[in-house]
């Protein structure tokens, strides 16, 4: 399996940003052009749970929905999940993604967020998902 991954520090404690990015309501409300609606449709955001994610105007052309299998969570630190449909699977199959928010030593008021998929293209004239971790990077600065 192919691997990509990137990475941004953010001026808050990893704790907020572990609860803006599990929260639908908050997230939904961050970067609307990026990210339209966070839901859980099955679940509550633990192993096992679908959630979905409904792209915004600004990613529509690459992305305009992705429902997710949450795989593992370590609470306030990190969450993996699978795609299991929507446009990037249609690319990619599997498609995993870990968001981590990870705090920076010795200032309680930094993390460092980070993106790391575990992918492989469905056929060979895919390329590799850069469009997809720029995006997330991206709406990760939104944070603030």
């Amino acid at each position: 399996m192919r691997g990509m991954k990137g990475e941004i520090l953010l001026n808050m404690p990893a704790e907020k940003a572990w609860e803006m990015y599990r929260d639908n309501d908050i997230i939904s409300k961050i970067n609307p052009q990026m990210l339209a609606k966070a839901e859980y449709i099955q679940g509550d955001g633990e192993p096992g749970s679908l959630r979905c994610f409904h792209l915004g105007p600004a990613l529509s052309n690459y992305v305009k929905q992705s429902i997710e299998k949450i795989e593992k969570v370590e609470e306030g630190r990190l969450v993996t999940y699978q795609v299991i449909d929507g446009d990037l699977r249609k690319m990619y199959n599997p498609y995993i993604v870990t968001f981590s928010f990870i705090p920076v030593q010795g200032n309680n008021n930094q993390c460092v967020a980070e993106w790391k998929a575990e992918y492989e293209p469905i056929a060979p004239t895919i390329p590799t998902p850069e469009k997809a971790r720029d995006a997330a990077l991206s709406f990760l600065k939104s944070f603030g």
